[in-house]
């Protein structure tokens, strides 16, 4: 089997993304095709707040329905703005929704793709990506997409994701894939299992840990943290160092 061809434009991914807002719309139990989800929103979240236990704004690229943002905010009442980005005006309008729903919280929205995305730098405490960085192609676009992160992240902030990953050996590849689609079985049968497969195959070109935690350690990132890992999908992210008075940057005990 070849693994992650990478075949699907910017359009066809938003169009399928369009099409399934309730199956990213459940906080519980998150995105389902993704091992762990649940475990993932809790682990990235309470990372964040505790290198930043306070912090005022927010990134949540590819947001989806906004779960990675909601949890974030079930832990903090300090956030007072959120910007979102994703490819779906769908997923957009109903993570706006949920986020504001009960809340005072000033919601930006941005529609397109984040390669293509300008951000202010220095302007976010916390960022967030959870299952979107998988559909960059090439290295350059890795590089490039962690470097603009990077400089949009505040000093003191931090950047965290969940995502698909690869394995840089094709029979661990295989193995872990094969296990992933057991996971799927199990989940809701081998025509679910092969849905999947068949999408991901198509649209998605994820890297291993490894490579991804040189991206964030070479886009400037101080420190970097492995949260979990499990088959074919991880948590992880980087820390921007605080910068004193005195100029000296350090990195959040």
């Amino acid at each position: 089997m070849a693994f992650f061809q990478g075949r699907s434009t910017v359009d066809e991914i938003r169009e399928r993304f369009d099409q399934d807002v309730e199956r990213f719309s459940n906080l519980e139990t998150g995105q389902s095709a993704a091992m762990d989800a649940p475990l993932a929103l809790e682990l990235i979240t309470q990372a964040a707040l505790a290198v930043n236990p306070a912090p005022r704004r927010v990134l949540d690229l590819g947001c989806g329905a906004g779960n990675f943002t909601l949890r974030l905010l079930h832990g903090t009442d300090s956030v007072t703005q959120v910007t979102l980005v994703d490819l779906s005006r769908p997923m957009l309008e109903r993570a706006q929704e949920r986020i504001q729903k009960g809340r005072s919280v000033e919601v930006t929205v941005c529609q397109g793709d984040l390669r293509n995305l300008e951000l202010p730098n220095g302007s976010f405490d916390v960022v967030l990506a959870g299952a979107v960085l998988h559909h960059l192609r090439t290295p350059e676009e890795w590089d490039t997409t962690f470097r603009k992160i990077y400089q949009a992240t505040a000093p003191g902030g931090s950047f965290w994701i969940f995502d698909l990953i690869a394995h840089r050996d094709p029979r661990i590849q295989k193995l872990m894939w094969d296990r992933y689609g057991q996971y799927l079985i199990g989940l809701k049968g081998e025509a679910y299992r092969d849905q999947v497969y068949e999408y991901a195959l198509k649209e998605d070109s994820p890297r291993s840990v490894p490579e991804q935690l040189t991206c964030l350690s070479q886009a400037g990132f101080e420190q970097v943290e492995l949260l979990h890992a499990n088959t074919c999908f991880a948590a992880f992210g980087g820390l921007r160092a605080a910068v004193r008075a005195t100029g000296r940057a350090t990195v959040p005990e």
